[in-house]
């Protein structure tokens, strides 16, 4: 495959209906590609896995609460928020069903995602959907019986739950571990976790990865197309070692292509509907799962990616820059702009600066408004001195960097694209 074929492949996971599927049986190493990208998002869930539990006192079925705000420590999953304090744990409902209780919120601001093993969001249990009242739910896995309250299916016996809560930090801290500390999770013993290969393993370990954990997670009947075309490599197999490797260094390539291959609007990269919920949208999913996995359904928070001094979404430059809002965006949550260091492998996390602050949004404190209530936020690697210090969001010291802006409980014109973020300039 030459570049210009990558790069028209690439650009499907920003405006094509899923991975190119060829009429004409495809080759080995066509097959090989495709495998890799479908069985993507499982490695990085069992990679995600493995690593979040060698944290003190992490267990399957055992909630586990992040205390503090993410900062530019925070390495554990790409683009994470400074918005709200995570509580998590990876489920095992092979045993049986497991039982989750909300407690009532009030008017602060919650979501529980449970997301089965291909990164689907199988329900978003919060604020948006059942209120600030609470409630006792039981996660079902397939095939299970629904004996208990509010059954709630979940697609894959193993998942990832992930629950938000809102809080501004200080002062608040200590009312949000209590909110936090209310929601109980009571599931069955699991057995201990196997090792998976990770997506940068030789071709053999990634796909024998791939099948157990498959085998481990069944895929829907609705992908049983692309699993017939990768039968060699995600089924029974045998595969040519030298298609296998030629596959897989496409896909590695689509991938890295695929990533700065973002369609921008006046400046911003929209997520696409199907955030969360793919489908058969396999490249789609594969490139969320490594830039930002765990991502919520638009319909629960937006993710905007501005477009950056390349227009692909990285910024490099020494300068100044501004965003300037409107009084109030169409959402009925808040919002947050986010600065991200790149890394090489491009993932993003925060970057060290000496405000510590990571964020600005519509509940940060000391901004400078205009008289209308529209806001300057200004942008660099250094204070941009007087007024304009109160709203600098730090930019790392060196290197490229990225800014998402987050919209919670986006309404009908965000979501629909009558609402337009106005782009980043240079000052």
């Amino acid at each position: 495959m030459n570049r210009r074929e990558l790069l028209a492949m690439a650009g499907a996971a920003s405006f094509a209906p899923g991975l190119q599927v060829h009429a004409a049986a495809p080759t080995n190493a066509t097959a090989a590609r495709d495998a890799y990208l479908y069985a993507l998002p499982l490695i990085e869930m069992a990679t995600t896995r493995a690593r979040m539990l060698k944290a003190p006192g992490a267990a399957i079925n055992k909630l586990d609460h992040t205390r503090t705000l993410a900062d530019h420590t925070s390495r554990r999953v790409t683009t994470p928020n400074n918005d709200t304090l995570y509580s998590w744990t990876f489920l095992d409902l092979t045993r049986g069903p497991a039982t989750l209780t909300i407690p009532p919120m009030g008017e602060r601001y919650y979501s529980v995602a449970v997301m089965d093993m291909f990164t689907n969001n199988s329900v978003v249990l919060g604020t948006r959907t059942i209120g600030g009242e609470g409630g006792t739910f039981t996660l079902v896995g397939p095939g299970q019986v629904a004996s208990g309250p509010n059954p709630t299916r979940v697609a894959t016996t193993h998942a990832w739950l992930l629950l938000r809560v809102l809080t501004d930090g200080g002062e608040d801290l200590a009312a949000a571990h209590k909110a936090q500390d209310g929601f109980q999770l009571k599931g069955p013993t699991a057995a201990p976790v196997p090792t998976y290969a990770a997506r940068d393993a030789a071709p053999d370990a990634y796909f024998a990865s791939a099948r157990a954990l498959l085998a481990s997670d069944p895929a829907p009947p609705s992908d049983l197309r692309i699993l017939r075309r990768a039968a060699p490599f995600l089924g029974a197999g045998p595969f040519d070692a030298a298609s296998a490797a030629e596959g897989v260094d496409e896909a590695r390539l689509i991938t890295m292509f695929a990533r700065g291959r973002q369609t921008f609007t006046d400046g911003w990269a929209y997520p696409r509907p199907n955030l969360g919920d793919y489908g058969q949208d396999y490249l789609y999913r594969a490139i969320v799962a490594l830039q930002g996995l765990g991502a919520l359904p638009v319909a629960e928070a937006m993710y905007m990616k501005a477009a950056g001094d390349d227009g692909a979404g990285t910024f490099t430059g020494d300068g100044l820059y501004r965003l300037s809002l409107p009084a109030r965006l169409p959402l009925d949550g808040f919002w947050s702009l986010s600065m991200y260091e790149a890394t090489s492998d491009g993932q993003f996390f925060f970057t060290d600066n000496p405000l510590g602050r990571y964020t600005i949004g519509d509940r940060t404190r000391g901004l400078k408004r205009d008289a209308d209530g529209s806001l300057d936020i200004w942008i660099g690697r250094s204070d941009p001195g007087g007024e304009r210090s109160a709203n600098w969001l730090p930019a790392p010291k060196a290197g490229p960097f990225a800014l998402y802006l987050r919209a919670y409980l986006p309404k009908a014109e965000l979501l629909d694209g009558r609402f337009r973020l106005p782009p980043i300039v240079k000052a």
